[in-house]
């Protein structure tokens, strides 16, 4: 009966133990836990270069086609395709033969109506005399003033012929209408041209300086841009530029003094040495895209191939301020269903949540409103938190970085795109350099039954042993070293 009472006493002693201690220890447990470190920033204020990119296309400033005027057999190509040509320069012959008999004819008809043209003033100053002396009729002398004048319009229609057939022969060598690179040749040579076809058609120039740069600017930017500047939030230019962004004086003034210029980002992520001028500025908003279409002039003196018509490249907008912008960086912020919020930290290191509403450039955003300068707020890790939670802060430095881009250096004269691939390929590594260098195999060797036969066996079995070892064996520990290896432990 003892034994009975005593194991259900034994066993509910030994569970109140056992709570007891679990909650002692998750009370120490909760207690011991230590605020968790965030990295925080302080809110700063100050102007900020607003520069705006967008992707863009280049275009030269001409792009014509080469046609014939003339019909006939192409004779030759007298340039190198893709190449930069002068203006004046022949491009293509084709067969004069019949160009040069059809101006032989020509100066012949106008050595015959010359002829005649004296004939006929003879007869008329003949006439003349006569008719003074009333030796001939009036109807004579009528008749030969008559022969005289048919005779001087014939010589005009004779050498409007003789023109006519100079023109002619003259197409027969087309020539560069500008200076431009040459693109590849419609037609081969040995083929039939006919001005009227489209067998007319040779081939493409494009002018390489200036250059045009085509881009569009989405109407919402274009009006925070414009309802900054009226606000003076954003200014554009220094104050004595302010006058030049009249249309009328922006266009008269040269590209180094304008208030807002217009640079290039190259793929390479380079910049074009040129600056850039806004040529036009599109009246109305293209529909279907919201955004307002620009073109910005670029001179290219070298003609290089830096930037090529049909190229994919990024402009940015050189010139806006934005005045005492608050500034954060793109990690401040959390993106919620509610809109952007900020982690602030109070002055008791306590996160407060805050809406704010910012506009991000490059990788920091502008805030218009929610915070202000010198507030502490979070930098990163914002999901790892929540509201109200106590931090401790670990300070960190946040600088608005202003370095720029490398200009990158330009081709000299135009040259060819083989030469550049030229270049390319000869500055470029073999394949043999870009793969695992192996090591030579060594000529086999004439079998060699003699020494082959005085060959002791431990030197034969030590030759493959040491062609089998690594060079580069890593060292295996010493046994002792193995040994006291889980005494340290």
């Amino acid at each position: 009966m003892t034994k009975k009472l005593f194991v259900p006493a034994a066993v509910s002693a030994l569970v109140l133990s056992m709570s007891l201690f679990c909650g002692c220890k998750k009370a120490e447990q909760g207690s011991s836990l230590p605020a968790p470190t965030v990295n925080a920033i302080t809110v700063i204020q100050q102007d900020l270069p607003w520069d705006i990119e967008y992707p863009a296309q280049v275009a030269g400033s001409l792009e014509i086609q080469i046609r014939a005027q003339v019909g006939g057999i192409l004779q030759a190509r007298l340039y190198n395709e893709g190449e930069y040509v002068k203006e004046g320069t022949q491009l293509f012959q084709i067969d004069d033969k019949e160009y040069k008999v059809a101006l032989e004819k020509a100066q012949g008809a106008l050595s015959q109506a010359q002829a005649e043209e004296r004939r006929t003033q003879r007869t008329y100053a003949r006439m003349k005399r006569l008719r003074a002396d009333n030796a001939v009729s009036q109807q004579d002398y009528d008749n030969a003033l008559s022969a005289y004048e048919t005779a001087q319009a014939n010589v005009k229609v004779a050498k409007a012929g003789v023109s006519d057939a100079e023109i002619n022969l003259g197409y027969t060598k087309v020539t560069a209408p500008i200076s431009g690179i040459a693109g590849k040749e419609a037609q081969s040579v040995g083929s039939l041209i006919s001005p009227a076809g489209e067998s007319g058609f040779l081939t493409t120039m494009v002018q390489i300086n200036p250059l045009y740069v085509n881009f569009s600017m989405p109407s919402r930017q274009f009006e925070k841009l414009a309802a900054g500047f009226v606000s003076g939030q954003i200014s554009i230019g220094t104050a004595t530029q302010q006058d030049k962004l009249d249309a009328a004086k922006y266009r008269q003034t040269d590209v180094s003094e304008v208030p807002m210029y217009v640079e290039v980002i190259l793929n390479n992520g380079k910049i074009y040495p040129e600056k850039g001028k806004i040529i036009f500025f599109d009246s109305t908003e293209n529909t279907q895209t919201s955004s307002l279409a620009m073109k910005a002039e670029f001179a290219n003196p070298t003609n290089s191939r830096a930037l090529m018509p049909g190229q994919f490249v990024r402009v940015r907008l050189v010139g806006a301020v934005y005045r005492n912008a608050i500034l954060i960086p793109s990690s401040a912020l959390l993106n919620t269903t509610q809109g952007l919020v900020a982690y602030v930290v109070d002055a008791n290191n306590t996160i407060v949540a805050r809406p704010v509403q910012a506009q991000l450039q490059d990788d920091m955003y502008i805030v218009t409103d929610g915070l202000k300068a010198g507030e502490r707020i979070l930098r990163e890790g914002l999901i790892k938190v929540r509201p109200g939670q106590q931090v401790q802060v670990a300070m960190q430095d946040f600088k608005v970085g202003t370095a720029k881009e490398e200009v990158q250096p330009l081709t000299q004269n135009g040259r060819s795109v083989a030469k550049l691939e030229e270049e390319i390929e000869a500055s470029e590594a073999p394949d043999a350099q870009a793969l695992p260098q192996e090591a030579p195999q060594a000529a086999p060797a004439e079998p060699n039954t003699a020494d082959a036969s005085q060959q002791t066996p431990a030197a034969a079995s030590a030759q493959p042993a040491a062609q089998q070892t690594p060079a580069a064996q890593p060292a295996q520990p010493a046994p002792a070293a193995q040994a006291d290896a889980p005494a340290a432990k």
